[in-house]
């Protein structure tokens, strides 16, 4: 059956903001989800894993089942797994992807991660293959990554050319993590949307990961931070609104709608609306799709092909940490449920940004993928900003009171960040360090001593 509308009348506008106004939850239902993706290289030759071959990525899809993972396909190719609420998906390089299931706390946060990496490790050493958590890739040329076999991807490979010249760097040489939170009210997601977005760049500067290009530094420390300052600028960025009176859910409606369309799936298809207006789709104006009107689940579709550094859809997306080890992995989420779900520590994180201008934040943004914690924002030291931040955060983990079966609160999964924070020196800093020095420009040890 094709995937049109499953109500009897046409989509409004107004079904599209109560779409996202859906998500709204009492603080007892607050979850946290977790996202990180990895590279996936060959032990021998470092080289990145194909979809086919006796190492391929099919083949550790299919050695993942053994965990109970069930596979999800398009066509005849396994692209997906999902178990108890969580997924396994493939970026457009291979990017190994876990979109862990949405659990009440950090430290449900790291088993489920560690046992993630536990699977894929023993399914990867049997194929001698490795996991590596960076940003970027730290080697290999665009065109000497593999591509996946997945519909969305061949659309979104043939439009970003058109409107940035970084696009594909995004698709097939960059890792993140991310952590989704919800929100209970339409004021509440205002708040935590404002407030993340403008720290963002602090969490990209602790966690900036990716100081290396085709086996070079590249003058950055979170290259992978630069490569979204020009991939698609209708779709990306710091979205200067959200900061605007009257912001809310139909605000963001109108952004996304505005947003160019990538593709609609019809009988399990992906078909090519690259650029096209989903205005015009809701209005059955499409030439491809002549007099149809849009369901519920492509407006589902579309706002996932939107990517700012904060993400509505029906939770908040946080988008601007590198990939890194376990430890970051676990270390990102605490950083946003101490923020985002503590009252007085969202009031607090706030306090620390409401008064930076739209050119402060542009030149945040700016400056992190360069320099990190170094330089100055609001007129302050931005590693100062950082260090308070993680204070503000530690003091509403300490608050929440979500303890692990010893008892241990959220605060240590900060340890971390707050040592980075107090030293100045981000993760990229110490790469380069490895670099110049014990090393000695020999950035295939990065593989050897890093990889999960």
């Amino acid at each position: 059956m094709a995937e049109t509308a499953t109500h009897d009348r046409p989509l409004t506008k107004v079904d599209l903001v109560e779409y996202l106004e859906s998500g709204c939850k009492p603080p007892e239902q607050w979850r946290i989800g977790a996202e990180h993706e990895k590279f996936i290289f060959r032990h021998a030759t470092n080289e990145r894993v194909p979809y086919e071959g006796p190492d391929g990525v099919r083949a550790i899809l299919k050695g993942m089942e053994r965990f109970g993972w069930t596979p999800e396909f398009e066509g005849e190719n396994p692209i997906a797994l999902s178990r108890n609420g969580a997924a396994i998906s493939l970026e457009p390089g291979g990017q190994f992807e876990l979109s862990g299931a949405a659990l009440s706390d950090v430290h449900q946060i790291c088993d489920e991660t560690g046992r993630h990496l536990a699977e894929v490790k023993e399914v990867a050493d049997e194929l001698g293959v490795g996991f590596l958590g960076l940003g970027f890739d730290p080697l290999w040329r665009r065109d000497q990554i593999p591509i996946m076999p997945k519909g969305r991807y061949d659309i979104m490979r043939a439009y970003m050319p058109k409107v940035g010249s970084l696009g594909l760097d995004m698709m097939l040489r960059t890792c993140t993590i991310q952590s989704n939170l919800d929100f209970s009210s339409e004021a509440d997601m205002v708040a935590k949307f404002r407030t993340s977005l403008a720290l963002q760049p602090i969490a990209t500067a602790l966690f900036a990961n990716s100081p290396f290009t085709e086996g070079k530094p590249n003058g950055f420390l979170s290259s992978r931070a630069n490569v979204w300052t020009d991939t698609d600028p209708d779709r990306t960025g710091l979205l200067d609104f959200v900061f605007e009176d009257g912001f809310g859910f139909e605000r963001y409606v109108d952004y996304a709608l505005d947003v160019p369309m990538y593709f609609a799936k019809r009988e399990g298809r992906y078909l090519d609306l690259s650029g096209r207006s989903f205005r015009k789709f809701m209005d059955g104006k499409l030439d491809e799709l002549p007099g149809e009107k849009p369901s519920i689940k492509d407006w589902a579709d579309h706002t996932t092909t939107i990517f700012p550094e904060v993400r509505l859809k029906k939770y908040l997306e946080m988008r601007g940490a590198d990939g890194g080890p376990w430890s970051r992995i676990c270390a990102l989420q605490a950083l946003w449920a101490g923020i985002l779900y503590d009252a007085d520590a969202l009031a607090g994180a706030w306090d620390l940004c409401k008064h930076w201008t739209l050119e402060d934040r542009a030149q945040l943004r700016s400056d992190v993928a360069k320099t990190g914690l170094k330089g100055i924002v609001g007129g302050r030291p931005i590693q100062q900003v950082a260090e308070e931040l993680l204070d503000i955060t530690r003091h509403g983990l300490r608050r929440r009171q979500r303890f692990s079966g010893g008892m241990v609160d959220e605060t240590g999964y900060l340890s971390e960040l707050e040592e980075i924070a107090e030293s100045g020196v981000t993760p990229a800093e110490r790469l380069l360090s490895l670099y110049h020095g014990r090393w000695s420009g020999d950035l295939t040890k990065v593989y050897e001593e890093f990889a999960y």
